[in-house]
């Protein structure tokens, strides 16, 4: 199955993140392709849409600088994550992708990349819909795995669901996915 990849960022990710849906902005909502945040778009986005986007992005960079450092490097390229966030995220050649697609794991190329699904509810869907072919081993009712495909599901991108407690769940189980390879 070739997906034609929708979302924000650079298309040589090494790590992306798939949420259900787009900004409600007309440029997000009619977007075709994979594209590079230019300049303030994140501060735009988070400006017209609310807090529910900053928090997306919020945590994003936090679980960028949570990956293993022995594998990522974000947390190598700033001082913090806010940094982070406002200077490389989703920009072009970041190596990081905000999806509004559905994961393309039909490429042999990307055995490298890893793929995180925002929500066991959008996983569950992108199954039933076709649009995911994945074997996920279901550790609780948060977080699933399917190692073949470098694939992990956690709770959506916010403080609440996504806590720094879990953050560093996600992060351990990055670290066991890269051990398996």
């Amino acid at each position: 199955m070739n997906t034609q990849l929708v979302g924000l960022g650079d298309t040589q990710f090494s790590v992306a993140v798939y949420i259900t849906k787009a900004p409600p902005m007309p440029f997000f909502e009619t977007l075709k392709c994979l594209e590079p945040v230019q300049n303030e778009q994140i501060d735009t986005i988070n400006q017209h849409c609310g807090n529910g986007w900053r928090k997306v992005f919020n945590v994003y960079a936090k679980v960028l600088f949570a990956l293993p450092s022995e594998h990522y490097s974000f947390a190598k390229q700033a001082s913090t994550w806010q940094q982070y966030r406002d200077e490389y995220l989703l920009q072009k050649n970041s190596k990081t992708a905000l999806l509004f697609s559905a994961p393309d794991i039909s490429k042999a190329s990307n055995k490298n990349q890893l793929h995180i699904i925002a929500g066991r509810t959008h996983a569950k869907n992108l199954l039933q819909q076709g649009k995911l072919h994945a074997h996920f081993d279901w550790l609780d009712d948060e977080f699933a795995i399917d190692t073949s495909n470098n694939i992990i599901v956690c709770p959506y991108f916010d403080y609440r669901q996504l806590s720094n407690i879990k953050i560093a769940r996600l992060s351990e189980l990055v670290a066991q996915l890269k051990m398996t390879k």
